[in-house]
């Protein structure tokens, strides 16, 4: 798992590349903002450490562009602790706020609940073609625009999402949509499935539900 680090003490820079490589992450450094976000252009990160006073672009600067153009989560270090900075740290987006001195291992403990809550957030979110699926908000975004389905629509969008490419029977859709598995819900499963092929089509999404006789159903990309 890679991991940014921005600071322009080089001491800090060496002590925070130990602890981390030795929980096992990779650790790639950056003395000043620019640096950091050239090193974006090449490569991808899980998260980033950023230090708040840096010439150039200060560490509030930084973690404004880091979360809002790459959604990277940002631990901002600094040796001032007022509410205001931290109220600032937090408004420009980043995830977590260290005050400086700490202990490495307080940072570890922090990056390591950071990156489980992303774990999360990203088990909750499915994109498919031009379809993100976000099962917290129950937003289904088509092309850039936000629709609302019917809520068994949207489940059994989700759960087709989740197995994208992959037949999924008629048996698994219904327990998973309605909680039991009967042939109470053939005829519903039926219609909705339709209603939802349907809502798909209207708005340009780039997948399509195909019926797959007697077993179930499976989304495609088209």
């Amino acid at each position: 798992m890679k991991i940014l680090v921005v600071d322009d003490d080089a001491n800090i820079l060496q002590l925070l590349s130990i602890h981390l490589r030795k929980e096992g992450y990779i650790v790639t450094c950056a003395e000043h903002a620019e640096a950091a976000l050239q090193k974006l252009k090449e490569d991808t990160f899980k998260l980033a450490v950023v230090d708040v006073m840096m010439p150039g672009l200060n560490g509030f600067e930084l973690a404004e562009i880091l979360t809002s153009d790459y959604e990277l989560p940002v631990i901002l270090l600094t040796a001032k602790g007022q509410l205001e900075d931290k109220e600032r740290g937090f408004n420009s987006g980043a995830d977590d706020y260290l005050v400086k001195p700490f202990e490495p291992k307080e940072l570890l403990f922090r990056i390591a609940a950071i990156l489980r809550r992303a774990q999360h957030n990203l088990d909750e979110k499915i994109e498919v073609a031009n379809i993100v699926i976000d099962k917290q908000s129950y937003e289904v975004v088509i092309n850039g625009k936000t629709t609302i389905l019917p809520m068994k629509e949207f489940e059994l969008l989700f759960l087709l999402a989740s197995r994208a490419n992959k037949t999924v029977t008629r048996s698994t859709l219904i327990e998973e949509a309605w909680g039991e598995d009967t042939e109470d819900y053939e005829l519903s499963l039926n219609t909705h499935m339709n209603r939802l092929r349907d809502r798909l089509r209207k708005h340009g999404a780039l997948v399509e539900v195909v019926t797959v006789r007697g077993v179930g159903y499976r989304l495609e990309e088209n």
